[in-house]
């Protein structure tokens, strides 16, 4: 895509020439695609009034009047005066300035949104912008309803100086005010965005979602390679190299914005899902006493842990989680495949699920990292778990990884301090949390995604300080004495729930898990449903007062007091068992 950037507003003609393929296209056709090329797929930009029409349902667009009275704080004049520039740019295209603002439904989810329009000064960031941004931001707030804003600038408005660049930080501070509100915030990245759109409200929503190919840089490609004197890659600043570096949550192309939108609305609303259907009884089938379990061998239930047919973090979300909208990146550097991260709807409740990704066969093991995650994808759990806090929703993680990945690159990105941050988070995260060991649990990188309200194990899972194998080189000196080496560690979910490590144990097949995905699903889903009816009616002191308790017990002289109804504290089964 070059860095010139014609909008295409009104279709006056039978065929079109495509600048992204040169192929002919029929006008008709172009303008019901929503001016995307049907043989490349390049977007072509749209008017503000385009975006606004496109997604909001029709009959629920009500415009805002945010615009400012004009301004010339500078008397700027370069080769002809900024008034002048200003009323061409009017003239041009009967807009106030280079943004509108509306106030409409996405299929009935109540949206607050700022729409910018390149054709208006490039989009440039001036006053009037501003203060139709941090007005929309405002209101948001006000009316408590998400906000939406759709990006298309050149950078900051030369002819208003550093008043233009203060537009950055008040902006900055609106979006600020939204995150302490507890109310969801999503970006729209079209192309071009640049500078100070870029480097304040276009990358500080919750969600960053962008349209294929559009670009997204603080300076612009012409700029670095001219500075730097460097060869930039082919596809740098578009949204895919930025997927892949971290930055953006989804690509996605325009006719499927709304769908997308719309899934986040809902699911961030906190609403149910309004099917009526009848939610499920507490689970009979979790088992919360040891003594029910059976004493299996830790070396067997490693190697049964280890199992490629095993159901992944993928298999478990595409089976229990509705609506489900992956975010992806730590915003920092990179995206991390061993890693899945999103929200969604289990069973009619808006959750968020996180959780560490293997694979079935060697190509997808190596394409997920084997699910050891990088710092990045610690970092993007935590990403995920602000955000799950922010809006209130219950956060579920599922565990299964050999551990955090080490090496070099690891390392150099601060790996321990990446998990040290995910276990202060969770320790004081204001939702319910509950997490599943549902294959290995290794190491710190797994109990990254494990300090929970309610920690669950599957039936044949293992946890440890330390892999088998890896304590039997050290201890025994000698790898082969791996089995002896599980049997000592205590590795099973018969003898963490006996250590009280664990609350409770998911059954398995009679196979193990990989023999029947949809019943060991099923099982997970009861014990999930059940597990966040007794959290939900806590109050965030008591979640976090209670976590704290849970885990300040392990290793202390004498056994801390839970008060009955918290979570770690005995239930009635237990007691009678006890008893």
């Amino acid at each position: 895509m070059g860095d010139a950037v014609a909008v295409e507003s009104e279709v006056d003609t039978s065929w079109l020439v495509c600048p992204g393929c040169s192929a002919m296209v029929y006008g008709k056709r172009f303008a019901r695609a929503h001016q995307v090329c049907p043989e490349c797929g390049r977007h072509a930009p749209l008017t503000a009034r385009q975006r606004i029409d496109l997604l909001l349902d029709a009959d629920s667009v009500e415009l805002l009047d945010f615009s400012p009275a004009d301004t010339d704080p500078l008397d700027f004049t370069d080769t002809k005066p900024y008034a002048e520039r200003l009323r061409e740019a009017r003239a041009r295209t009967g807009l106030d300035e280079a943004i509108l603002c509306a106030r409409g439904r996405v299929d009935g989810n109540p949206l607050i949104t700022a729409v910018m329009d390149f054709r208006f000064m490039g989009g440039s960031l001036g006053s009037a912008v501003g203060e139709a941004v941090t007005r929309a931001c405002e209101t948001a707030l006000r009316e408590r309803t998400p906000l939406l804003l759709v990006t298309a600038s050149g950078g900051a408005r030369m002819q208003e100086g550093v008043l233009s660049l203060m537009q950055m930080a008040k902006t900055s501070a609106a979006l600020g005010q939204l995150d302490e509100a507890g109310i969801l915030t999503v970006s729209l990245i079209t192309d071009p965005t640049f500078g100070g759109v870029a480097a304040s409200f276009a990358t500080l929503p919750d969600v960053i979602i962008a349209e294929p190919g559009s670009r997204l840089g603080f300076a612009g490609r012409r700029v670095i390679e001219q500075t730097l004197r460097q060869q930039l890659p082919a596809d740098f600043q578009t949204a895919e190299f930025l997927s892949q570096h971290g930055v953006i949550d989804m690509i996605r192309p325009r006719d499927e914005l709304r769908p997308a939108l719309a899934k986040l609305l809902s699911v961030a609303s906190r609403r149910a899902d309004g099917t009526g259907r009848p939610r499920r009884a507490p689970a009979t089938t979790l088992v919360r006493d040891p003594g029910r379990l059976p004493e299996n061998d830790a070396w067997d239930s490693v190697r049964a842990a280890r199992r490629l047919g095993r159901p992944t973090t993928a298999d478990y979300v595409a089976g229990l989680v509705e609506d489900f909208s992956e975010l992806r990146g730590d915003r920092m550097s990179s995206d991390c495949p061993a890693m899945l991260a999103g929200i969604g709807r289990l069973e009619g409740t808006p959750v968020a699920v996180i959780g560490t990704q293997k694979g079935h066969t060697a190509e997808e093991l190596a394409a997920s990292n084997y699910g050891m995650p990088s710092p990045a994808g610690y970092r993007k759990a935590a990403r995920v778990m602000r955000l799950a806090g922010k809006l209130g929703l219950p956060v579920i993680t599922l565990v299964d990884t050999a551990g955090a990945f080490p090496g070099v690159e690891a390392e150099e990105n601060a790996q321990a301090s990446a998990i040290a941050e995910n276990l202060r988070l969770m320790a004081s995260l204001p939702v319910p949390v509950i997490s599943v060991i549902t294959g290995e649990g290794g190491s710190g990188g797994a109990l990254a995604l494990a300090v929970a309200d309610r920690v669950l194990m599957c039936a044949n899972a293992v946890y440890s300080v330390i892999s088998a194998e890896g304590c039997a080189a050290i201890l025994w000196k000698d790898p082969a004495a791996a089995p002896e080496a599980a049997n000592a560690l205590r590795v099973t979910a018969r003898e963490l729930l006996r250590l009280g490590v664990i609350d409770g144990v998911v059954p398995e097949p009679a196979g193990g898990a990989d023999t029947d995905h949809l019943a060991t699903t099923e099982a997970l889903r009861d014990a999930l449903v059940a597990n966040l009816a007794e959290l939900a009616p806590l109050d965030q002191m008591n979640l976090v007062t209670q976590r704290h308790a849970r885990f300040r017990q392990f290793g202390a002289d004498e056994p801390m007091p839970f008060a009955p109804g918290e979570a770690g504290a005995p239930t009635d089964d237990e007691k009678e068992s006890a008893s």
